[in-house]
């Protein structure tokens, strides 16, 4: 459908459609620290229609000691998953969070890598939908089950690929955690501390403004292009903590016009699960 939105929605513009039939509206909130977070939040009130996704049981797949913290799902689950929530190839997406689309970047990440490019985060979140007037409601939400028929893309990077590249003068590692995390200080999440040799910082809020907005695409696009240094989009390969924030880069790289890039999803929690793989601290 031309014209659908494929990056980030305004809270204006989904007001506008919240009746329309060929949009589902899905709640992707989440706590790391508080997995039960998102569905309390959700049923204490959430965008009319939406329906909920979970991290942890629906946007990952199982763990097994080596493969990650949020490993990707099994395309088949995925797609019967996404089918009992009402989307099939026709229905536009809006994934929506309360993190600066911390969350809701990984339900888009997923769907483009099904193969389904009409998706759109929520921009400013929650927050910025209660600011221009948009209400919540605690009414139940029972979907229309539909089947989604899933064509996988290659824009995933596994870790076979990750360890042959990341020496490579032509290939660009981007980590989208925290600086100081970057760094190998501050550590609480992951056993080790540090990153991937080779691996440049872009700390994903860093594609917010201070009202928590995605900032304009042309600056998204300069700082990018300077970040990049001449690498092109499709030499990149992101990453982050378990291939979650990733994601929101990912999306902001697409905002700024840079698509391409490819997502790492055991990132630094598969990374460091083996003592084999070389560690790097500092800046």
């Amino acid at each position: 459908m031309s014209g659908a939105p494929t990056t980030i929605i305004s809270p204006e513009q989904l007001l506008r459609e919240l009746d329309n039939p060929d949009w589902v509206i899905v709640d992707c909130r989440h706590d790391l620290a508080d997995p039960e977070f998102g569905r309390a939040a959700y049923a204490d009130g959430h965008l009319p229609g939406a329906r909920f996704v979970h991290l942890d049981e629906d946007l990952s797949g199982p763990k097994d000691g080596t493969n990650g913290r949020h490993p990707l799902p099994d395309v088949a689950a995925l797609a019967q998953r996404l089918g009992e929530l009402g989307i099939d190839r026709t229905k536009q997406v809006i994934a929506y969070d309360d993190a600066g689309g911390m969350f809701a970047a990984r339900l888009w990440w997923l769907l483009r890598w099904l193969g389904h490019e009409r998706v759109a985060v929520l921009d400013g979140d929650l927050h910025a939908w209660r600011r221009h007037g948009g209400q919540l409601t605690r009414a139940p939400v029972v979907p229309s089950a539909t089947r989604f028929e899933p064509v996988r893309q290659p824009i995933d990077a596994p870790l076979l690929d990750v360890l042959e590249r990341y020496r490579d003068e032509h290939t660009l590692i981007v980590d989208a955690r925290s600086p100081d995390r970057f760094r190998g200080e501050n550590e609480t999440i992951d056993p080790v501390g540090g990153h991937i040799p080779g691996a440049i910082n872009r700390f994903f809020k860093d594609n917010l403004d201070a009202d928590g907005n995605f900032k304009p695409a042309a600056q998204l696009r300069r700082e990018f292009t300077t970040l990049l240094d001449g690498v092109t989009p499709a030499q990149v390969i992101h990453q982050c903590g378990s291939g979650v924030t990733a994601c929101h880069n990912l999306l902001a790289m697409e905002i700024a016009g840079l698509p391409g890039g490819r997502l790492y999803p055991g990132s630094w929690s598969e990374w460091c699960a083996s003592d084999q793989r070389p560690v790097a601290t500092g800046p």
